[in-house]
Formats: structure tokens, C-alpha cells, sequence
């Protein structure tokens, strides 16, 4: 069982919704980067996804897109990106951590390396958003056989066809993609998401959570209502590119986790 595992696990247990937050690792820097992701936790933040900046990150709107620009101009790469993991786990052994990004640096570093690297760092998770199922030998297979979650994405055009491929070798959970389009681009609605995640339950079994397109504490809360869970990360990023403090982060972080857990 993974971290991931075992806390969706708990969650259920406590008949609890997940809050999931995205932070792009190196954003503005190495060190405001890990002063926020050791603050998520104590803002209720149950399972973090640590993005990895890439140069060319074609689902990923302006606002994450400036934050991979500028953690990639901080000086920011793949291996500093474990080591910020790394130095999470130095005090945090229990939250569960998805590195999400695409493939070009994990092919480029090797995949067995990067597996063990990763494993190593505490990672627990991947998302790799330009990989299809048809390639699942490439990286998925072999991260699941390393201890590591394979989490993929469902849209609102995959359709009954093709949502069996999707989830064929998926595990830990599956991140439901609100809205057609890139993220921070238009508000999620819950009256169309809330089916959605019944037929992907229904066909998986695996918690679904729901992210792209929830900015406040009440759009958590409306979005986690129908879900397992919500993730928020454009809004977030948004406060960190905007240069506010870390503790003005994490209070919003709070309020967004308040919301989702009240679901």
C-alpha cells in the first residue's frame, strides 16, 4: 500500500473529502518553494502534487506555464526537484507526494534511474500528462513495479470507449479533468462534473478527484461535494506569481482546503 493508498484509506474511513494542492517545485525559488510545500500539510492539504517544470508544457495554462518559466530561470531542474522531496520527507514521512509533469525529463534522465530516484525521494505518485496508455510500458508499468502510483487523467471527451484503456493501468486515484481546455482557463460547474465521476467510479472503482477550473473555498466545497476530492492549483500559483508572503499562501491554502473538507 502507498502513502496515496493509505491515506484515501483514511479518508474514507473518516467519511472525509480529499483536498489535493499543486505547487510548481523551484517556484519562485528552491527555498520559498519548500517553505510552502512543508506548510501545506498544516493547511490541510492531504496530498500534494509537486509539478515539474518543463519548457514546452502544453496543458498547462498561462499562469502555471509563468511558474515553470520562472523555476526553470530560479535554476530548477529534475534532480532539484527530488531534492526538495527529499528534504520534505526530512520532516514529513506520512503526506503523499504526486510528481506531476511530462515525459521529456524523465526519458532524458532514464527511466530505471529516475524510478529509483524518485522512489528513493519519496515520491509515492505520477502524473505524466503526454503519456497514453498505449505507451504504458514506457514509464507506467515500470513505476508501478517500482511501488509507485500510476495516476492518469479523464476528460469530459473520454468517452465509454476509450474510458476503459484509461484506466486499465491507472492506480491510486483517477484526476477527473473538469473542463475541455487547458488549466486556469474557465470555472468547474458541479451539475456536470458530479455524473462524470459516477461513471468513472462506476468503471474503476479508484477515488476520483476532480481538478481545472476550482478557484475559491465555496467552488471546493461545491466540486468536492460530488467527488472524492478536489485539487486547486492555478489559484494557488496564481498568489505565489503574484509575490505574496508565504503565510498569505497557506492561509489561502487553508481556506481552500476548509472548503473542500466541510464538502
Amino acid at each position: 500500500m502507498t502513502r496515496i493508498d493509505a491515506k484515501f484509506a483514511e479518508l474514507s474511513k473518516a467519511g472525509k473529502k480529499a483536498f489535493v494542492s499543486y505547487i510548481m517545485a523551484g517556484d519562485p525559488d528552491f527555498e520559498t518553494s519548500l517553505e510552502i510545500v512543508r506548510g501545506l500539510p498544516g493547511a490541510g492539504v492531504d496530498v500534494i502534487e509537486l509539478g515539474l517544470p518543463f519548457t514546452d508544457p502544453m496543458a498547462d495554462g498561462p499562469t502555471i506555464q509563468l511558474a515553470g518559466q520562472r523555476a526553470l530561470e530560479g535554476g530548477m531542474t529534475l534532480q532539484k526537484t527530488l531534492q526538495l522531496a527529499r528534504a520534505f520527507r526530512e520532516t514529513d514521512q506520512t503526506t503523499p507526494i504526486v510528481l506531476m509533469g511530462y515525459y521529456n525529463p524523465i526519458y532524458s534522465r532514464g527511466v530505471d534511474s529516475f524510478l529509483a530516484e524518485a522512489k528513493a525521494a519519496g515520491i509515492d505518485g505520477l502524473i505524466v500528462v503526454d503519456l497514453p496508455p498505449e505507451e504504458d510500458s514506457e514509464l507506467c508499468l515500470p513505476a508501478q513495479a517500482a511501488g509507485l502510483n500510476f495516476i492518469r487523467l479523464a476528460t469530459p471527451t473520454t468517452d465509454a470507449k476509450r474510458l476503459p484503456r484509461v484506466l486499465q493501468n491507472t492506480s491510486g486515484f483517477v484526476y477527473y479533468v473538469s473542463i475541455t481546455g487547458i488549466t486556469g482557463a474557465a470555472e468547474a460547474q458541479a451539475g456536470d462534473v458530479g455524473p462524470e465521476v459516477a461513471r468513472i467510479k462506476g468503471e474503476s472503482g479508484l477515488p476520483v478527484i476532480v481538478g481545472f477550473g476550482v478557484n475559491t473555498p465555496e467552488k471546493s466545497r461545491a466540486i468536492a461535494s460530488v467527488a472524492d476530492g478536489v485539487v486547486v492549483g492555478s489559484a494557488i500559483v496564481g498568489k505565489i506569481g503574484a509575490g505574496a508572503p508565504v503565510s498569505e499562501v497557506l492561509a489561502f491554502v487553508k481556506s481552500l482546503s476548509d472548503g473542500a473538507h466541510s464538502a
